[in-house]
């Protein structure tokens, strides 16, 4: 337990000698001598009830003297956040690559339903928001925990080139300041607030985190290492995910799947739902179609995240439902003088009527 203003802990005192007041006022009582003329006064002043009776109203007082000083010294202690004060910031790759067929019926489509099946499950509060991205990224969703909503916006998800992954990520740190007073916006200078040696020795994360969906590697934008960077100066901790199989399959995206982003010059549009890829082949767009392990491996570890592959549907479901166990609760200093001043109210109320019941017995 820490003090926020621990000089206020010398108020303790005053409890100490009104205990050492009461002891010497006892003593001293019993060493006057006092002369009656008739044992009958004596007997009809003296106490009926037990003699530990006068001591408990004083110790009650003293105790409850005692808490409200701890409470004035503003006493903070470790606790362990729970799930529900997380947002959680899910990435998501909306690229033209996510209509790849390896996973059935395609990529989009099985992170679609392992997403939905992430948010309908949580009945805990936590707020979930949703950034998709191809080239650019938009957040779709601010931390919500509106089921509906986030429902709504995962089955409108049409795919869009390029993959920025960077870009992504600085859209999430954004998306967790707007929340979380303690995260400052993505590219804000901290040169002068971050001392980089102190945050490596340091387990000391924001308790709000964001997950990253990619099933390629960065095409565009933002390095993803400059902006895992970002993330770690402001205690943000990045979990990736690397979806989809080392096979080269055929693109095919269904219709509702098919956005205004996927087309661009040199692409001749789709032709039954397989994009023209300008005359292109899948083996020459294979560097940006195989998952960036290495990058995606190195966010997580510089972030304090996690780094999960997964090959097929299945896998991804899973990834998604072992999230929450995934995720390392954060310990933050919380102050608990409310606790202390309450409990200090409490016993000197107990002492005020102990005393007036037990002077009537």
């Amino acid at each position: 337990m820490t003090f926020e203003w621990p000089l206020m802990l010398f108020s303790l005192l005053v409890p100490i000698l009104l205990v050492a007041l009461h002891v010497w006022s006892l003593r001293r009582r019993r060493r006057e001598p006092v002369r009656y003329s008739s044992l009958t006064v004596v007997r009809a002043a003296n106490p009926t009830g037990p003699t530990w009776r006068r001591h408990v109203p004083v110790a009650l007082f003293a105790l409850g003297l005692a808490a409200l000083g701890v409470a004035s010294a503003r006493p903070q202690a470790v606790v362990e956040v729970p799930l529900n004060r997380t947002s959680i910031i899910l990435a998501l790759d909306v690229s033209l690559s996510m209509c790849s067929t390896d996973v059935q019926p395609n990529r989009l489509a099985a992170a679609q339903e392992a997403a939905r099946s992430f948010v309908s499950a949580r009945d805990d509060g936590t707020r979930i928001g949703i950034v998709a991205f191809g080239a650019t990224a938009e957040l779709v969703v601010p931390p919500t925990d509106d089921t509906d909503d986030l429902v709504m916006a995962i089955d409108r998800f049409t795919t869009s080139l390029g993959t920025g992954i960077g870009n992504a990520t600085l859209k999430s740190i954004d998306a967790i300041s707007e929340i979380n007073p303690d995260v400052a916006p993505a590219l804000q200078d901290l040169s002068d607030d971050v001392d980089r040696a102190e945050l490596e020795a340091s387990d000391d994360f924001v308790p709000d985190i964001v997950v990253l969906l990619t099933d390629g590697a960065n095409s565009q934008g933002v390095e993803p290492l400059i902006a895992a960077q970002q993330a770690f100066d402001r205690r943000v901790r990045v979990y990736t995910i690397g979806f989809g199989s080392d096979s080269i399959a055929e693109m095919i995206c269904a219709p509702n799947q098919i956005g205004p982003g996927s087309f661009a010059p040199g692409f001749g549009g789709f032709r039954n739902g397989s994009p023209d890829l300008g005359g292109a082949t899948l083996d020459e767009l294979r560097p940006f179609l195989v998952i960036d392990e290495p990058t995606l491996q190195s966010m997580a570890d510089l972030t304090g995240g996690e780094y999960f592959r997964a090959q097929d549907a299945e896998q991804l479901l899973q990834v998604f439902n072992e999230l929450p166990s995934q995720v390392v609760l954060q310990d933050e200093q919380t102050e608990i003088s409310v606790g202390f001043a309450v409990a200090g109210l409490l016993a000197l109320l107990t002492a005020g009527a102990v005393a007036m019941l037990w002077r009537r017995t």
